[in-house]
């Protein structure tokens, strides 16, 4: 059993939750391995710390104890997933501005950012895997799990909220 942090963020069904309340029922759901922060009106996040035996596993019965305890919550977001150059240095115990130099390298084969600007955004599990794969840096198995797993939550999100007619023309300008 490994231990997994990260962040589940939801859009409340009714703004007229109570904290308290709240609070309580995640506790009863199975959420007691969890910090609930309740600042925006409508909106809930949960920081766990689940242990689990694989991050999808953690993160998918997270998911759903949230989703006992507040029925017709809406999951709107897991991280880790997009993080800057501060947050990837951070994960791997270099500098930012090492970090920096690295990522805006023209290296072939290094990812992308998904949003270039200020400031620049990166999915966290390709960058992890590169680092490790060509840059020979440490990552910790289980952060890098964690990452694939939250990209991929978020990418079926992002998929479930195209209505079917842009998918299909999506898919046939890819295809």
């Amino acid at each position: 059993m490994e231990e997994y942090e990260f962040t589940l963020r939801f859009a409340l069904p009714s703004p007229g939750f109570v904290s308290d309340q709240l609070i309580e029922r995640l506790g009863r759901a199975g959420c007691e391995d969890a910090l609930v922060g309740v600042g925006q009106a409508g909106r809930v996040a949960l920081d766990f710390a689940r242990n689990s035996g694989s991050a999808r596993q953690a993160i998918l019965s997270a998911i759903q104890d949230v989703r006992k305890a507040i029925p017709g919550a809406e999951l709107l977001e897991v991280t880790p997933d997009l993080v800057g150059l501060t947050d990837i240095a951070g994960m791997v115990g270099c500098s930012r501005q090492n970090m920096r130099k690295l990522l805006m390298a023209a290296t072939p084969g290094m990812p992308a950012p998904v949003h270039e600007g200020t400031p620049s955004l990166w999915h966290l599990a390709p960058v992890l895997n590169w680092l490790a794969q060509k840059k020979n840096y440490q990552v910790e198995n289980a952060v890098l799990e964690l990452a694939e797993a939250t990209m991929a939550v978020n990418a079926a999100l992002c998929a479930l909220r195209i209505d079917d007619d842009r998918r299909v023309e999506i898919q046939a300008l890819l295809a």
